[in-house]
């Protein structure tokens, strides 16, 4: 798996959420061997040995079980702990999601056929703000009542935890919801992570700019995944095959940004050595 991705022309690498067990001896092997760098891991990782395939939303910190919360800081711990021992300087972090109907796939689906401009998609658009809004209190506290142990973890080990924009208008953080984070856990240890595809797709359905998003949030950004959207929901594409318009975006970024390519495994090794070659042509200060 390294190999392949050393092959493909990185020279660093992010450890996802779909690392099994199994692979962990292997991948300290060539780390010690100074084979490979790792840069960062994406919670949970190593995956928990009951999950069967890649589920970083498997157990959440915002869960009202409270056994839930406490596996997934348990697995949290197991990350940083493992991070710690590759050394890797960040965990990206899911922070859970609101109760409520899936309304971020139902809205997708009505853009795909041409419904974005009708009275149907606002009116479903606005029954998921309304049951968002009134269901968004208790998960937002117990997730971030949860991050808080998972941030005193961290710093102790000198980890950085980086909160990830999410995909859908169900998850945690918000907008709002991640200001407030921001805002109650400072640097060094918790920042922002900036995920192109995701946050384009709130874009696409009209939740958020990503331009004016990325300005309200630039100054505590510690990493980016990088990949590509195709309207209005068709995300985790190469970079430069869809609508994500990089040139607006990444004068926006502070210097020596992390970037970490994180594409569908569907893309294929030409998608890949593609776009790494247009990304370091217009981009070569950000390589």
């Amino acid at each position: 798996m390294i190999q392949e991705i050393l092959d493909l022309g990185f020279q660093n690498i992010e450890l996802g959420h779909g690392i099994r067990l199994s692979l962990v001896d292997g991948i300290l092997k060539m780390h010690e061997k100074g084979l490979v760098k790792i840069s960062s891991l994406h919670n949970f990782c190593p995956l928990p040995v009951e999950i069967t395939r890649a589920s970083p939303d498997c157990y959440q910190i915002s869960a009202a079980s409270q056994s839930e919360r406490e596996r997934a800081i348990r697995h949290t711990f197991q990350t940083i702990d493992f991070a710690k021992r590759v050394g890797a300087k960040f965990v990206v972090m899911h922070l859970g999601s609101v109760p409520i109907d899936d309304y971020t796939t139902k809205l997708v689906k009505m853009a795909e056929v041409g419904m974005m401009m009708t009275k149907q998609f606002v009116r479903t658009k606005l029954e998921a703000v309304k049951s968002r809004e009134s269901n968004q209190a208790s998960p937002f506290q117990r997730a971030k009542e949860s991050l808080r142990r998972i941030t005193d973890y961290a710093g102790e080990r000198g980890i950085k935890l980086g909160v990830e924009s999410r995909h859908s208008y169900e998850e945690i953080p918000s907008e709002t919801e991640m200001l407030e984070v921001l805002a109650e856990f400072l640097p060094p240890t918790v920042g922002y992570w900036h995920d192109f595809g995701h946050v384009q797709v709130k874009h696409n359905l009209s939740f958020l700019d990503h331009v004016s998003w990325m300005q309200k949030v630039a100054n505590r950004l510690i990493g980016c995944h990088l990949h590509d959207t195709k309207w209005p929901g068709r995300d985790h594409m190469a970079p430069f095959t869809g609508d994500v318009e990089y040139e607006k975006l990444l004068p926006l970024l502070p210097p020596e940004m992390l970037f970490v390519f994180e594409m569908s495994p569907r893309r294929t090794p030409e998608e890949i050595t593609t776009s790494l070659a247009k990304w370091k042509e217009r981009f070569p200060t950000w390589c």
